[in-house]
């Protein structure tokens, strides 16, 4: 379909079966590329030309009030012991009043990370895709969170859990799980293979037909599909149709990046990959066209940056540099790689944004400062996160040697401190983390532990073993709700003054997702671009001291214009063109305009 045609079932079935053709090519199936064609549209419940919806291309479906929050279902909860909202409230209800009651004014979008039974990796070994984990809640308690706010899901597309029941199909070559996943034989070339863990690629498994090598990317209890089958396509469409009906208008697409396998190749980022994203956004906006697709890809910057084809695969990436780069700017006290990296980036084409994070219930990942910072400055920030109580996981280089993948600390307790060890400066160096952050192109995710502040969760590392508990702590709810009514904790202060950022971000034009952006030249010491709004009536200049001194901004460095007047949006101070300087305090950030939006 053009832009200029109107949509039909015909034309949009003529799209997917080109698709197919290119998915499928070097494979004999038993069905002809229509016929599939049809069962997908079938999946997605497009029956005629009046289930087909036209999608606008290159239109932007977000603006500068989208802010989307990172949880898990039970990041906040109330123990089985506390009945005073009522006999076992789930946390699912309880994460709804949270949001409710701390959130409604800063926040209209929830990313609830997989929800689902599941095995293992806090959710993303899923045993059943199309139910929710009893110990959260239910569907309804999902829907009812997405009537307040936009709901983010994750299609955890490239894997599912060992102890699936189509897993135990596959194992017992019963219909539909038996050919589900895919295997590889010992004689394969696994060799070039890029995956983010040590473990071995291959599961020894046991089946009707014999041991099978079983392909696990990330563990051995998290199977690998075989979308070389068009089954587990459909599989997956009739999942995201079940995902629509429930409110989702967000679609995360865990770990696209490993969907494809060949033998003798990488395995990662083939072309078959990408097709079969811009497949599964023609079936998703065709049916409904509000709804955004967001690549979870941790990799390198180049790589991640093809994700958007030509405005038409992702909607959006995950901004994955962004969160090291800035880690090494605030622990450092230079911004040189940082600005370095934002000048090369390119803007994000309408119809497309980045969806910026620094924060996640990942760790830091590593990959994607690769070729950004050098081997050196790597180990710098790995020492620096082992120093203020944080973890390294590794991944195997194609050399054989192991390289640090990814830092596992809260967001918090990696800023306590610079290089030279720790200080007293840790909140105004996590905010100025989120005034960055917040003010960048794109659209910015939260993760819930970031905004309230917590810390290192050494327990929970002891008690799973795993790296990545550190920043996955669960809060009791009412130990919470004393914790940010408290206006002395720590937690109160990082809740108040982020949600104080995000209510003066919501109203700037000039911090739509594709508003026009400029790395400043500045000294390193000190951050700095330019955004202009779509209708070009608002200037912002978002500048902040990334040191522990004071500094001084030289207004000449920036240019004002002279005619304007100028507010520092944060601060509220009027900003003469005619002054010489600010002074910027440690960590300090300032949105100066020339047109003062705050409601």
């Amino acid at each position: 379909m053009t832009a200029m045609q109107e949509p039909t079932l015909a034309l949009l079935t003529d799209k997917i079966v080109h698709q197919l053709d290119f998915i499928y090519k070097d494979i004999a199936l038993d069905k002809d590329h229509e016929t599939i064609a049809k069962e997908l549209l079938a999946s997605m419940r497009i029956y005629s030309d009046e289930d087909v919806h036209f999608v606008e291309p290159h239109k932007n479906l977000w603006d500068e009030q989208d802010v989307v929050l990172i949880t898990y279902g039970d990041s906040v909860h109330l123990p089985s012991s506390d009945l005073s909202s009522g006999p076992n409230e789930v946390p699912l209800k309880t994460l709804h009043r949270f949001l409710n009651r701390y959130c409604s004014h800063a926040i209209n979008h929830v990313h609830i990370l997989p929800f689902f039974p599941y095995s293992s990796d806090d959710g993303f070994a899923v045993i059943d895709y199309s139910t929710v984990n009893e110990s959260l809640g239910s569907w309804e308690d999902v829907s009812a969170i997405s009537e307040d706010f936009s709901l983010m899901v994750d299609l955890v597309i490239n894997h599912c859990s060992s102890r699936s029941a189509w897993f135990q199909q596959f194992i017992e070559n019963k219909a539909p799980g038996n050919a589900f996943f895919f295997t590889a034989d010992l004689t394969d070339d696994i060799s070039q293979v890029v995956r983010p863990r040590t473990s071995p690629l291959l599961r020894e498994t046991a089946t009707y037909h014999g041991v099978k090598h079983v392909w696990c990317t990330f563990s051995h209890d998290q199977v690998d599909f075989d979308f070389r089958n068009p089954d587990v396509l459909k599989a997956f469409v009739e999942i995201i149709r079940l995902y629509l009906d429930k409110g989702t208008r967000i679609f995360r697409f865990d770990a696209i990046a490993f969907l494809w396998k060949v033998a003798g190749t990488s395995c990662i980022n083939l072309p078959e990959t990408h097709e079969c994203v811009r497949l599964l956004r023609t079936l998703i906006e065709s049916a409904a066209p509000n709804a955004l697709i967001i690549t979870e890809t941790n990799i390198p910057n180049r790589e991640n940056l093809t994700y958007f084809g030509n405005a038409n695969e992702a909607h959006a990436i995950y901004n994955f540099s962004l969160p090291p780069l800035l880690l090494n700017t605030l622990v450092s006290g230079s911004s040189r790689y940082l600005k370095s990296w934002l000048m090369s980036m390119p803007p994000a084409q309408n119809g497309t944004f980045y969806f910026n994070f620094i924060a996640s219930h990942d760790g830091i990942g590593l990959r994607p400062a690769e070729g950004l910072l050098s081997d050196e400055e790597i180990n710098e920030l790995v020492n620096c996160v082992l120093k203020f109580g944080g973890r390294v996981s590794w991944r195997s280089a194609d050399s054989g040697k192991q390289k640090p993948y990814e830092l596992n600390i809260a967001l918090i307790d990696a800023l306590k401190g610079t290089i030279d060890g720790e200080d007293q400066w840790q909140i105004e160096r996590f905010i100025c983390a989120h005034a960055i952050m917040f003010a960048l192109e794109g659209v910015p995710g939260l993760y819930i532990h970031s905004l309230l502040g917590t810390t290192n969760d050494e327990e929970k590392v002891v008690n799973t073993g795993q790296n990545r508990s550190i920043n996955r702590h669960r809060w009791d709810y009412n130990k919470l709700v004393k914790e940010l009514d408290d206006v002395y904790s720590l937690h109160h202060q990082v809740l108040t003054q982020i949600t104080q950022l995000l209510h003066i971000r919501r109203a700037q034009s000039a911090f739509h997702p594709n508003a026009t952006q400029f790395t400043l030249q500045l000294r390193d010491e000190l951050f700095g671009f330019w955004r202009q709004s779509l209708d070009r009536k608002q200037s912002i200049f978002c500048i902040s001291n990334i040191t522990r001194t004071e500094q001084s901004l030289y207004l000449s460095d920036i240019n004002l214009i002279g005619t304007d007047e100028w507010t520092d949006l944060i601060s509220q101070e009027h900003i003469s063109a005619e002054d010489i300087e600010i002074k910027l305090a440690p960590y300090q950030s300032i949105w100066l305009t020339n047109r003062f939006d705050r409601d």
